[in-house]
């Protein structure tokens, strides 16, 4: 059974700065590749950042492009999510995602999920 473990949340004024971070179980992680979403009550879930297998590739949604920077190591089966310059609407819960099929901005492409941890932005 795979597991993925998200950490770093917290509560943060506009303008700081978190890093998330997602452990994973299992000795293929370098097989996935993982995505980042986010979701606040009453929406459906938001694509954020993927990355792919061996980190050649990263893609962001436009409303955290240049702000956030999704990075992996695969010797510590982590995938990490550095937010920068938050904003008020960046509040959600965040959850980390793996697939072993190519990356994609919609959740369902992913087969595993974590259970989320919680970033409040306050203004």
């Amino acid at each position: 059974q795979v597991q993925l473990v998200e950490s770093g949340g917290g509560v943060v004024q506009a303008g700081g700065s978190l890093r998330l971070s997602c452990a994973t179980s299992g000795r293929t992680f370098s097989s996935w590749a993982m995505g980042w979403f986010r979701q606040t009550p009453g929406k459906e879930r938001e694509f954020v950042a993927y990355i792919t297998q061996y980190g050649s590739t990263r893609r962001y949604a436009d409303s955290v492009q240049g702000r956030f920077a999704i990075s992996r190591d695969n010797a510590k089966n982590t995938v990490y999510l550095q937010m920068n310059s938050l904003k008020p609407e960046d509040t959600a819960s965040y959850y980390c995602a793996a697939t072993y099929a190519a990356p994609s901005v919609t959740s369902p492409n992913y087969n595993y999920w974590g259970q989320g941890t919680q970033v409040t932005v306050s203004s």
